[in-house]
């Protein structure tokens, strides 16, 4: 088991919740993890990481997966301009490599928002820090562990 997948299994069970972390054919895109699982593709919580301009800190925002982040929305809550973040920055943040990016299971803090289109159902799957894991999770139970702020911020 990877590292990475040995990290986001403990940031799951600390916080008590139950799930299911499911091996998949690569999965780095929310269509792929969506055919791989069989569910809608707005069930697949995609992490993505935006840089903000002014403080060089990486931000997530858990995106339903049919859906994209608003640059102007997501620039006015994280408070600051958003840059692309780069794969080192992904890294040096998260501890996961791009594709692959969980909302839990950090090496280092991290913001987080979540889209209110996650609440839409009773279960979504997120990565689970490899493109081949995915796991499952109540929204409620993911946006707790993942300290993310459910708000708007999508197009």
């Amino acid at each position: 088991m990877s590292k990475s997948l040995k990290r986001v299994r403990a940031a799951i069970e600390a916080a008590g919740i139950e799930t299911e972390i499911m091996e998949t054919p690569l999965a780095r895109t929310a269509a792929d993890a969506a055919s791989a699982i069989g569910c809608e593709i707005d069930q697949i919580a995609k992490s993505i990481i935006f840089r903000g301009a002014h403080s060089g800190e990486a931000i997530l925002f858990l995106t339903a997966g049919g859906n994209r982040v608003d640059p102007d929305r997501a620039a006015a809550l994280a408070g600051e301009p958003l840059d692309k973040a780069d794969a080192a920055l992904v890294r040096a943040q998260t501890g996961f490599a791009i594709g692959g990016v969980a909302p839990v299971g950090h090496v280092n803090p991290i913001r987080a928002f979540a889209d209110r289109r996650l609440s839409d159902f009773n279960v979504i799957w997120a990565a689970a820090g490899t493109p081949h894991h995915v796991f499952r999770a109540s929204p409620a139970d993911l946006i707790q562990i993942s300290g993310a702020e459910l708000t708007d911020f999508t197009q």
